[in-house]
Formats: structure tokens, sequence, C-alpha cells
């Protein structure tokens, strides 16, 4: 549908290599951060003092993010990928996604393994380039794969050994420091692993209710990730931040903006930030035409 619609890279939300339960519904609410227009800024004392959240979706749209990273068993999101794969058109493509999974009892080693094992069984269904979500819960509630630059080294290592030939992009959250972000190029791309990082999916805040209480019912989701319109500058701040890290090395690889994409000047915004590409998730979801009117309004 997503092709079918304009939308050239579609992205095939993490997989794993087992199934993963989901978080108990709801999962999106409306998210109403206080500044005027509606943004979050990554260290502000506002995303641990609380942000309201309630089902009154207003434009330009935030919601939060509260799945916990579900996932159907390989022998079910085997061959609805293939068939996904298969739906694309001229210069259009899928974009699997896909995490380790960390259970109890897993040693470093094998949760390293664990990632190259999902990028093989993605590689079976013929994808033709894969991205490695390390900015979802991946180390356990709010703790993200992407805040540990050489373990994501280690980890992509493995799975560029499993891949081989076949592009492999990693998803960013916010990473606040230079030198961390500069590690993470370095760990990656800088050893021949990574060939693009995707940047950013969300932002980690407390969510409550009107009354000041948790909005999302549940133990560890006293926070969630935002995503839409909130976080378009953070977004668009990484991407920056990206562009003149691979300036500086010399680096040759790819940088997918996401964050807040909900119309056209965002996505040009984008571009003019370093972007290669663009994507959008809250705003695809609000709008089903935004592919169509941003390619309309390219000149």
């Amino acid at each position: 549908a997503a092709f079918r619609m304009g939308f050239d890279l579609a992205t095939y939300k993490t997989v794993r290599s087992r199934a993963w339960g989901c978080n108990p519904f709801p999962n999106v609410l409306a998210v109403h951060p206080k500044s005027a227009d509606g943004s979050l800024t990554p260290g502000s004392a506002e995303l641990d003092e609380g942000v309201l959240a309630d089902t009154d979706y207003e434009q330009p749209i935030s919601i939060s993010n509260s799945f916990g990273v579900p996932s159907q068993s390989p022998d079910v999101w085997q061959p609805d990928m293939r068939a996904a794969i298969a739906a694309a058109g001229l210069g259009q493509v899928l974009v699997p996604s896909f995490q380790g999974s960390r259970v109890e009892g897993m040693s470093e080693e094998e949760y390293i393994a664990d990632h190259a094992t999902t990028a093989r069984l993605i590689k079976e269904t013929g994808a033709k380039l894969m991205v490695m979500n390390t900015s979802c819960p991946n180390e356990g509630h709010n703790r993200l794969l992407c805040h540990n630059p050489l373990l994501v080294g280690r980890i992509t290592e493995a799975v560029k050994n499993e891949i081989g030939d076949i592009p492999l992009m990693v998803k960013l959250a916010y990473i606040p420091s230079d030198d961390d972000l500069e590690l993470m190029v370095r760990s990656t791309v800088g050893h021949g692993t990574v060939q693009g990082f995707s940047t950013i999916n969300t932002i980690s805040a407390k969510l409550v209710d009107a009354d000041g209480n948790q909005a999302l019912p549940g133990a560890g989701r006293d926070r969630s990730g935002v995503c839409g319109n909130a976080i378009r500058g953070a977004g668009l701040d990484m991407v920056a931040r990206l562009a003149a890290i691979r300036e500086k090395l010399g680096l040759d690889f790819k940088i997918n903006g996401v964050g807040g994409v909900v119309s056209p000047a965002d996505y040009q915004a984008y571009r003019n930030a370093g972007a290669d590409s663009v994507m959008s998730a809250t705003g695809a979801m609000w709008d089903a035409e935004l592919a169509r009117k941003i390619k309309s309004s390219i000149k």
C-alpha cells in the first residue's frame, strides 16, 4: 500500500529471530509538549517532569510509540517480507529492519550472534538492503543499544560477515555527544561494516495524563518514545552533525533523515541538512498522500 501511494522507501518494521510480545493497549497517545511550536528538546527538564498525553490528536501531530518492538516468528514474517519485497515498483525498495533480542541469561556473545542470525533470516528473503535498529529498547526498559557505540561496532561486524555485500544501515536515536556520535561512525563505517545511518527514532519522555498520573498502563511504561512533530528539531540536528562528521573524516556513507516529517517543507529541511534520503512514519500515518505532496513540491 505504501508503494502504491508513492513512498519509494518502505520500512518493514523491526523483526526478531523469535516471536516477541507487544506492550498492552494503548500504545499510541497524542503528546502535547509545552513549547509554542510543540517541540521537545533533548535533555530538557520537561522530559523528566512529564509531558501531557491523551487522545486529543491535534495537528501538527506528535504521538507516543510504546509497542515494545513486537515481532512475529520468522515462519510468519519471512514469507510476508518476500511478498513485500516483490511489491516494490520501479525505483522502489523495501527496507527490512531488525534487532537482536536480549533474554535473561544470555551472554554478550550470544546477543551478538542473535543479531547475525536475524540478519541471515532477512537475507534469505531476498532483501536488497537492511537496517539494524539500535534505537528501540534493546537492553531492557529504556536502554538503547546505540548508546554503546563499541558494542554496535562488534555487532555490525558479525552481521556483515553474515550478509556479505548487502548494504547495512544502522538506525540511531538522538546521541547528544559529538564524541560519542563520531565514535559510532568510526566503529562502524570506519571498519567497513556499515554503509549508512537512519536517524532519529524517538525522544524518550515521561508521559502523564491531565492529573499528572502515568499515561500508559503497566510496569516500566512511565516513559515512552515520542515521535512526530515534536522531534523534528532533534532529527535535523542529528543529520547535520552526521553530515559534518562525514565531511571531517572523509568517509563515504549515506544519511537517511527521519523524525517529524509531516510536510513537504520538512522533507526539504532534511535534505538541506545533509540527508541523502528522507522517511516519515507518524506523518505518513496521518496523511497517506504525504509522499505525493512531497514529490509534487520538488522543482
